[in-house]
């Protein structure tokens, strides 16, 4: 019998479960991965939930299990430092504008692509510790560089444009944070 504890229920432990049962869904409707990921129904079909549902819809098994463990190492450190509300607020911005960013870069380079997973949302929390976190800043860079380019070199369909995005747009709202934290200290 599975015991839980008070613990087990953090913010990110419930996102993940959230991603899981999106996953489920996902699969079993059909052609879920349209339907859920972010592609040009869009804009053409009136699909406006697609900027949040890609974060939670995934490729197969094994993607949704990699983005899992890097949220659960990375989303419990931040949740920790910062609060539940706080990671929460972090991980659905920066990964709704991850999404639009990357719509963007799709819609320009190859419409055909249909964008799934949270990797980007995940990939903008890299970019928001390694701003607060200065020694581990150069190996968040050389692990989002990693799973970039590694994959693509094998021949793996996946969307390297989002982690950088990702990257960017977590270091940036990082530097935002800051500020308003520093501006209330100040009152």
């Amino acid at each position: 019998m599975l015991k839980f504890s008070k613990s087990d229920f953090t913010a990110t432990n419930i996102i993940i479960f959230i991603t899981v049962i999106a996953y489920i869904v996902q699969i079993n409707i059909e052609q879920g991965s349209l339907f859920m990921g972010l592609n040009l129904y869009f804009l053409v079909g009136g699909f406006f939930w697609q900027p949040i549902t890609t974060i939670f819809s995934h490729g197969g098994i094994a993607h949704l299990g990699m983005n899992m463990f890097v949220l659960w190492q990375f989303g419990n450190l931040i949740e920790k430092a910062r609060g539940a509300k706080s990671f929460v607020i972090l991980y659905l911005v920066t990964g709704i504008l991850t999404s639009l960013l990357s719509f963007l870069y799709i819609f320009y380079v190859d419409v055909r692509v249909n964008l799934v997973g949270a990797s980007g949302a995940i990939s903008a929390i890299l970019g928001y510790v390694a701003y607060f976190d200065k020694s581990q800043r150069s190996g968040i860079i050389t692990w989002i560089l990693l799973i970039s380019v590694a994959p693509l070199l094998i021949g793996l369909p996946i969307a390297w444009y989002a982690h950088f995005i990702g990257l960017f747009v977590g270091f940036i709202y990082a530097i935002i944070h800051k500020q308003i934290l520093q501006s209330r200290l100040k009152r």
